[in-house]
């Protein structure tokens, strides 16, 4: 028996190369959150890949007029949560792959080492929080997320995530005041 290939054509009023319009602007976001969620580059794509598949199957319980920013990224939460490296939560360092930019940056070397220094120090803090507080902190600050969205996306209350929120930019500010050395820092309260 020969296998025959089923058109889906329409989906919930939307046809199949409107999801493409819908996620395509979403991948870079995607990909980023995939690499805090799990550490690797190589597992952020996998996980980026296996949404996009998993969401363009599911396509069909998408209602237009929803939030689909947060049917992916719930999709990608949850494809992270049910991996090997979501429920084992290794804690990977990421390769900076940044020495190609300074290279041919006009910035001086003290410049570029302050700036270095800086983005390690947040990226520090951000990973010593506890994962609740780094998807709601990524989502919000990096991804910049309504709250609403942030809500839909890990489905949980909008209180929880204003809550979750304001604590791990506490815990963030605590960390960089507390690493610098209990030196006064320009827009950090203490």
């Amino acid at each position: 028996m020969a296998a025959s290939v089923v058109s889906r054509g329409f989906v919930s009023g939307l046809e199949n190369k409107d999801f493409e319009k819908l996620a395509v602007p979403l991948l870079d976001g995607l990909y980023n959150f995939a690499c805090w969620l799990s550490g690797d580059a190589d597992e952020a794509r996998d996980l980026v890949q296996e949404t996009f598949v998993k969401s363009l199957k599911g396509f069909s319980s998408f209602h237009e007029g929803t939030n689909f920013r947060a049917w992916m990224f719930r999709i990608l939460r949850n494809t992270f949560l049910t991996s090997r490296t979501g429920l084992e939560r290794r804690s990977t360092e990421q390769e900076d792959e940044g020495f190609a930019e300074l290279a041919v940056s006009q910035e001086t070397p003290e410049i570029a080492l302050v700036r270095r220094a800086d983005t390690e120090l947040v990226r520090s803090a951000i990973a010593q929080l506890a994962p609740l507080f780094q998807e709601v902190l990524l989502l919000a600050d990096i991804e910049e997320m309504k709250y609403q969205e942030i809500a839909e996306a890990l489905d949980i209350p909008i209180g929880t995530v204003m809550s979750r929120l304001a604590r791990a930019r506490r815990q963030v500010r605590e960390y960089i005041v507390s690493a610098s050395g209990k030196k006064k820092i320009v827009g950090i309260r203490s």
